[in-house]
C-alpha cells in the first residue's frame, strides 16, 4: 500500500477515535466523568503521549535519514559517473567502447529508478550484474601504452569500483530502510487511544470537532511523510533525477 492510502487509514483511525470518545461521553455514566476520573484518564494519557511523540520523532528521523543518505550517494555516484567517462575520454578512442557501455548502463538505470510508465515500480536493483561486470571487463582488456595512460586507466579502474560499491550500497539501504509495520500499528493504536481520551472529554461542538479533525489529520500528514521519505525514489516526495540525467548528457560526448 503506497503513503497516500496508509495516510489516510491513519486520519480515518484516529479521527475515528475522537468520534468514539464523543459517542462514548454521551453514553457512559457521570461519575465515570468525573473530575477525579478526568485527572486518572489524563496521567494515563500523558504518559500514551509522551510514548507516540518519541517514537514519531524517532521514525521521522530514521526516514529523513534514510532519505538524505541516498540522496547523497546518488550525487556521488552523478559525480563520479562524470569522472570516470572523462578519464576514459582522455585514455583515447581505444576507450570508446568502454565509454558507449557505460552510458548504456546509466541510461538503462535512469530508466528502472524511474520509469516513464506509472504502472511499473522503480527499482534499484539491476536484473543481473553481467552488465556491469561487462563494462569493467571492458576497462580492463584497455592496454595502456603510455604513461598518462596507465594513471588514466588506474583512475577509470577505481572509479569504476567506487561506483560498483555505491551502486550495491544504495540497493542494500533501500531493502532495509522499510519502515516495519509493527511500529506503524502500534503508534496508529497509541494515537487512537489517546484521541479516544481527548473526545470523551471533549464538549461536542463544530470547534472542537474541527480542532480534532485538524490534529488527527497533522499526525496522519506525519506518518505520511514518513512513509514518503523512506522510499526517497517512489511517491510524491522523491529524490530528483536531475543529477543523474545531467551526468547521463555528459557521457560519451
Amino acid at each position: 500500500m503506497n503513503a497516500w492510502g496508509i495516510g489516510l487509514i491513519v486520519f480515518v483511525c484516529v479521527f475515528g477515535g475522537a468520534l468514539l470518545g464523543m459517542y462514548l461521553r454521551r453514553r457512559l455514566p457521570e461519575t465515570h466523568l468525573s473530575e477525579s476520573s478526568k485527572d486518572s484518564v489524563k496521567l494515563g494519557m500523558g504518559l500514551v503521549a509522551t510514548m507516540a511523540a518519541l517514537v514519531l520523532g524517532l521514525l521521522v528521523a530514521t526516514a529523513k535519514g534514510t532519505y538524505d543518505e541516498q540522496k547523497s550517494s546518488l550525487n556521488k555516484i552523478s559525480a563520479n559517473l562524470i569522472l570516470l567517462d572523462g578519464a576514459l575520454a582522455q585514455y583515447g578512442p581505444e576507450a570508446l567502447q568502454a565509454r558507449q557501455r557505460l552510458r548504456t548502463l546509466v541510461s538503462v538505470g535512469v530508466a528502472r529508478i524511474w520509469p516513464a510508465d506509472a504502472a511499473r515500480d522503480p527499482t534499484l536493483a539491476p536484473e543481473t550484474t553481467a552488465d556491469g561486470e561487462g563494462f569493467h571487463s571492458l576497462v580492463l582488456g584497455l592496454t595502456p601504452a603510455t604513461d598518462k595512460q596507465r594513471g588514466l586507466l588506474s583512475m577509470a579502474l577505481q572509479l569504476s569500483t567506487e561506483l560498483g560499491q555505491a551502486r550495491w550500497l544504495m540497493v542494500a539501504q533501500s531493502e532495509s530502510a522499510t519502515i516495519p509495520s509493527t511500529f506503524i500499528v502500534i503508534l496508529v493504536f497509541w494515537l487512537t487511544v489517546l484521541f479516544v481520551s481527548f473526545g470523551l472529554f471533549a464538549p461536542p461542538n463544530m470547534t472542537v470537532i474541527a480542532t480534532l479533525s485538524l490534529s488527527a489529520l497533522s499526525v496522519s500528514g506525519a506518518i505520511f511523510l514518513i512513509m514518503e521519505l523512506a522510499n526517497p525514489f517512489e511517491g510524491t516526495v522523491q529524490i530528483s533525477s536531475t543529477p543523474l540525467r545531467y551526468a547521463l548528457s555528459q557521457l560519451a560526448q
